[in-house]
């Protein structure tokens, strides 16, 4: 095994000695079911008209049914005459001279019942319809806390993204754990017309900590209610969902509804889809006060500025308070407060229809919306089991879920045409070093690849580790593809100290490993694994990316520097934090070292590539070397000319397990191009070197041509 040291100053890295002993993937794909253009009801009655069984009772029946609609349909053109002659009466409202507008078809609940007390039933309002403007931000806020929650939310975005055609601005407030991860996603996944700001969440525990909860969403679950108070002071408005929630419309409908609001509406909210707030559930069940069945609080729509003038932050607590000092505590966190405060206050609400906010929780009546209305809008998992829950539409359903799930993402990096983007200094250094580049150079490709941002999930699953104060911690690090995913319970039966893991999936891929990771007994008994989604892009495997993203994301102050096809020695880990080196790393003289009792240095030779354990603050990878080849040498090569020493240490060891020959190894033996384009790379690397290192790089040139 190696060390190294860097300088006189002791940077440790280790050499172990080695003892040589496409996935296809489903796509769900949601659509409804169509006749002749016609949505097609859930319900079994119409598809019972074509079967032979359908009975002159059947017919009477739907012959029933058409006169019944005709009904409804000459009192909305009833209705659509009243409402024109009062939209004619009333003032217009329009942004700017020439804005490009179009319409939203929307349903609203009756708000002068609202006023009385009473719940209204979902009913249509037609007329001229709600506009939105082309280009239009639309302002969505989130609370998201966690590692889980935070990949739920990238199911939601996906949804909200493939439908959308306006600017979006996610508004998360997040612990840091949720920045973290989201803030690294969202800047590698670069799409355009979408902002995001974070607010940190830990700062407003302090807001709701006095209110206890037994939902299992815990203090987070309380936050929605602050979002006058934590979102900026001119943002007049904003549609607020939960993390389980998917999207099958696009997002701006649900925005134009805020044109419906009238008089002191603030709120807009769908009814209730259980009997929870009726409390006839079970025996002595005692929900919060709520107006009739209640609302649902998954999918909101705040009117910020005028909460805020009403003074909503004393309000929602003088009630909370109010209600506590009976109930103790709350069962569903924000949800049992909005209610309170409607039932008081029955006019702050417009009610949104049921589609809406289709709810799945374990109680759920939402069959009774959906029945009825086609075209549903959202979906919402409100239910602790989430994609398990009972219901016996629930696989239509998952399908609609599944569908973004493992949708790829790359896929939702699309312009919206006409609509201005705000100038984002990442994209146009991208896009500038890209336009810098030959097309017509043989060799284009692998240099366009050292300049792919790929989409990166840090943290898939759950991590917690703290490094050991004696600073000798060592993680180690490595990564991987789909087809060496059968090695990681090995590893981590062999290493029982942390390891940081970037792992190469597309977006179906990564579902397919979430699986994998939680029905092993291995993998999830281990907390101390940070999994790193890099997802797939191109036709090379950026091998260099996935080490450095591996490499960054560690809390110890050394790393061992692997590969997922070694296995380590039973207690190597304990053995490199506790063993005592002089120095470093370097290549290893086996024959020496199967004798020898203590550490030995040993010189960088050509094509040099020992597993090392180095401090942290170690250079990167070169990320110009792609697949096969040259990708650890060009590494060595940075640390030799930094004037790190290498050191061989004694027992500890490394084994090879055996495995099929890559994809990239393939290209490389039976592509000739390939081999060309790498052997210019590397003449490039080593032009590189000798322009930062001056004299000190002249010995790699000499050793290449030697070699």
């Amino acid at each position: 095994m190696l060390g190294i040291c860097r300088g006189r100053r002791k940077f440790l890295a280790a050499s172990l000695s080695l003892l040589c002993i496409p996935a296809i993937t489903w796509i769900y794909l949601f659509s409804g079911s169509f006749e002749d253009g016609k949505p097609v009801s859930l319900s079994p009655l119409e598809s019972q008209a074509h079967s032979p069984r359908y009975t002159a009772s059947s017919q009477r029946e739907r012959e029933s049914l058409e006169v019944r609609m005709r009904e409804v349909e000459e009192e909305n053109r009833a209705l659509r005459r009243q409402l024109s002659l009062a939209q004619g009466r009333a003032p217009s409202h329009r942004r700017g001279n020439h804005s490009k507008t179009y319409s939203m078809e929307e349903g609203t609940g009756d708000s002068e019942n609202l006023r009385a007390g009473i719940v209204a039933g979902n009913s249509s309002e037609c007329g001229q319809q709600p506009v939105v403007e082309k280009c239009e931000t639309i302002h969505v806020a989130i609370v998201c806390a966690g590692y889980n929650a935070s990949r739920d939310v990238v199911t939601l975005v996906k949804s909200v993204l493939f439908h959308r055609r306006n600017p979006l601005h996610f508004h998360l407030i997040a612990d840091s754990i949720a920045e973290q991860i989201l803030a690294t996603l969202f800047q590698t996944w670069m799409v355009p017309a979408v902002r995001v700001d974070f607010y940190n969440a830990d700062e407003l525990k302090s807001e709701v900590s006095w209110i206890p909860n037994k939902h299992y969403s815990g203090i987070y679950g309380l936050m929605k209610l602050v979002l006058t108070k934590t979102l900026p002071a001119n943002l007049e408005r904003v549609i607020v969902l939960d993390t389980d929630i998917t999207f099958a419309t696009d997002i701006a409908e649900l925005w134009a509804v805020f044109h419906k609001f009238k008089g002191q509406q603030v709120l807009g909210l769908v009814e209730n889809q259980s009997d929870w707030y009726l409390g006839n559930l079970w025996k002595n069940h005692r929900p919060w006060p709520a107006l009739g069945r209640g609302y649902n609080t998954g999918v909101i729509l705040l009117l910020l500025d005028k909460l805020r003038k009403m003074k909503w932050e004393q309000m929602w607590r003088l009630t909370a308070e109010r209600e506590l000092m009976g109930m103790l505590s709350t069962s569903l966190a924000d949800q049992d407060i909005f209610n309170a405060v409607i039932k008081q206050n029955p006019f702050l609400v417009y009610q949104l229809p049921c589609f809406w906010n289709v709810q799945l929780s374990d109680h759920t009546r939402s069959e009774q919306c959906y029945r009825d209305v086609s075209d549903l809008k959202v979906i919402h998992w409100n239910s602790p089991k989430k994609l398990r829950v009972k219901n016996k539409h629930v696989e239509f359903f998952r399908n609609l879920y599944l569908t973004f799930l493992e949708y790829d993402g790359n896929l939702l990096r699309r312009e919206l045409f006409g609509c201005p983007s705000e100038a984002d200094v990442n994209s146009e250094n991208l896009q500038k070093q890209l336009s810098e580049l030959d097309e017509d150079d043989l060799c284009y490709e692998f240099r366009r690849e050292r300049f792919t941002v790929h989409r990166t999930h840090l943290y898939f699953l759950h991590y917690e580790y703290e490094p050991a104060a004696d600073s000798t911690d060592v993680t180690l690090v490595a990564q991987l593809s789909m087809d060496r995913l059968q090695m990681l319970e090995a590893i981590c039966k062999h290493w029982e100290g942390p390891i940081s893991l970037a792992l190469y999936l597309s977006d179906a891929e990564a579902q397919q490993f979430l699986r994998y990771a939680q029905g092993s007994e291995v993998l999830m008994s281990r907390h101390n694994v940070g999994y790193h989604i890099v997802y797939k892009e191109g036709q090379f495997y950026p091998v260099n990316l996935l080490r450095n993203v591996a490499m960054k994301h560690i809390s110890t102050p050394y790393m061992f520097l692997s590969d997922i096809d070694f296995l380590p020695m039973y207690g190597l880990y304990e053995y490199l934090r506790y063993h005592v080196w002089t120095k470093g790393h370097a290549p290893t003289n086996f024959a020496k070292w199967r004798t020898a009792t203590t550490p030995y240095r040993v010189e960088w030779e050509a094509d040099f590539e020992p597993y090392v354990v180095v401090r942290r603050d170690c250079p990167e990878y070169d990320r110009r070397f792609v697949g096969f080849g040259w990708n650890k040498v060009a590494h060595i090569m940075e640390l030799d000319v930094q004037e790190y020493e290498f050191i061989v240490l004694p027992n500890a060891y490394m084994i090879h397990m055996p495995h099929a020959p890559s994809f990239d190894i393939t290209k490389f033996r039976s592509n000739k191009q390939y081999r060309i384009c790498l052997k210019t790379l590397k003449e490039e690397f080593q032009q590189d070197m000798s322009r930062r290192y001056g004299f000190a790089a002249l010995k790699y040139l000499t050793a290449e041509n030697n070699s």
